[in-house]
């Protein structure tokens, strides 16, 4: 006979649920995916955006990118992770973004400040008289 071989039914059963429960616990806990999301890697790309000088080429994505930052750090301080995680995910794209824009811009020698924003719906002063 092997070691480990004949378990049994009930300690299979409690190794079993053992597991399900550890993968529970670290697929869907909020901490633990807001230190992956946000704490990581939405700073880290904030960092790079900052660093590709984002805030001079791409304001609009940077300062978008940086908010959205701010309010998830803040919405994790209230244990709100679920509005944390996705903030955060939101501030990952808004740096890439700028990141992007801000790449695009240093190589065509365009003025700082010039890209990144979005277009505005209805031109100049946004509606106009009637």
């Amino acid at each position: 006979m092997t070691a480990g071989a004949d378990i049994g039914p009930a300690r299979a059963r409690t190794l079993a649920l053992l597991l399900l429960f550890s993968l529970a616990l670290l697929a869907g806990c909020g901490p633990i995916t807001y230190i992956n999301e946000v704490t990581r890697k939405a700073s880290a790309d904030v960092e790079a955006a900052r660093a590709a000088q984002a805030d001079r080429y791409a304001p609009y994505h940077y300062t978008l990118a940086v908010e959205y930052l701010r309010k998830a750090r803040e919405e994790a301080a209230h244990a709100d992770y679920q509005a944390a995680n996705r903030l955060g995910r939101k501030a990952s794209e808004a740096a890439r973004t700028a990141i992007e824009v801000s790449m695009s811009a240093a190589r065509s020698g365009a003025p700082a400040g010039q890209g990144g924003a979005p277009a505005e719906a209805g031109g100049a002063g946004g509606g106009g008289a009637p």
